[in-house]
């Protein structure tokens, strides 16, 4: 099934007519549950990793968490909460695996990184893939605070050629244990949709963002914020996602680490594909009961995480920012 957003409920360029020349495209991605392939872009599938080149990995020092849990156990909590009515073996499964392992059986040495996404150029146009690749994968420390590392060898991006990946490496490997179950995606195939974003406020000058601000107050027009500019949900090229927690750092918080220059937003990971409050962003095809959260990632406190890559090459680690 596609999924189709909603048309926006004005044209605000035709209010705002210098917004006309900072609209982007950006591709919604569109996540849902469901069982993709190494062939297929997809959220938390499976990759398609050379056979012979070493699983990404992480050897960072990991705080020792209150229990550990291993990536079956989090596949079983989620089967068994998607049933409506639990046995009594369920219940006593669901409180062993909360209660946690021992954090000391944490092996030693490096860790291997779970999937994030894997994204195909032929579904995903708003990508800076470099010259020779068409696919990008992304993998992630199911260990730290995400939102923390800068430039870190706890989230890795690789760039790919396709049709140079001959020999599949199977079975993949998966840590022994996880610290945050909540840093492992739900396997997700995708349904990608390009749409057009304006910048969120705190990329508009002061003025601009003034009138705006104004507009909204004064005609109760519909939220530039929540229904006219940056899209929801997970989501590939495109704006910035507003500020909420804290204020704007400026450009140089985004600057890469390895040579300087200011990222550009790659993918952002949205805790909701819309919101419960005016469900703006949900697709026309989506049930009303259907989860606004299918990949059932979160980062810290439902924070919206993204990727910063640096244009001017964007195989450098990359940025993270949370907001």
């Amino acid at each position: 099934m596609t999924r189709t957003t909603p048309p926006r409920p004005l044209d605000v360029s035709s209010v705002f007519p210098e917004l006309a020349g900072m609209s982007r495209l950006a591709t919604r991605l569109h996540p849902r549950p469901g069982s993709p392939t190494v062939h297929e872009s997809s959220v938390g599938g499976p990759l398609l990793w050379p056979a012979d080149e070493p699983w990404a990995s992480c050897a960072l020092e990991h705080d020792a968490p209150l229990g550990l849990t291993t990536p079956e156990e989090v596949r079983t909590l989620r089967r068994i909460r998607a049933r409506e009515v639990w046995t009594a073996e369920e219940h006593a499964e669901v409180e062993r695996i909360h209660a946690g392992h021992d954090p000391s059986l944490l092996p030693g040495g490096r860790h291997p990184l779970i999937p994030v996404a894997q994204l195909y150029a032929r579904d995903v146009a708003d990508l800076p893939f470099p010259e020779g690749t068409d696919l990008l994968q992304v993998l992630w420390c199911p260990f730290i605070d995400i939102e923390d590392q800068e430039g870190s060898e706890a989230v890795q991006l690789r760039w790919r050629r396709a049709d140079k990946v001959t020999e599949v490496l199977e079975p993949a490997p998966e840590p022994a244990y996880v610290g945050m179950s909540e840093l492992v995606p739900v396997p997700c195939v995708l349904h990608p949709e390009r749409v057009r974003e304006y910048p969120a406020a705190h990329d508009l000058g002061r003025d601009l963002a003034g009138r705006i601000s104004r507009w909204e107050e004064e005609d109760g027009s519909p939220g530039y914020r929540e229904a006219l500019s940056v899209a929801a949900g997970w989501k590939a090229g495109g704006w910035a996602a507003p500020f909420t927690f804290r204020d704007s750092g400026g450009p140089e918080e985004l600057l890469c680490r390895a040579c300087g220059t200011v990222g550009e937003p790659l993918l952002t990971l949205d805790h909701g594909e819309w919101d419960a409050w005016t469900g703006s962003w949900r697709p026309v095809e989506e049930p009303h009961d259907a989860s606004a959260t299918p990949t059932e990632v979160t980062v810290g406190r439902g924070y919206t995480l993204q990727f910063y890559a640096c244009p001017a090459d964007p195989r450098h680690p990359p940025v993270t920012v949370t907001q």
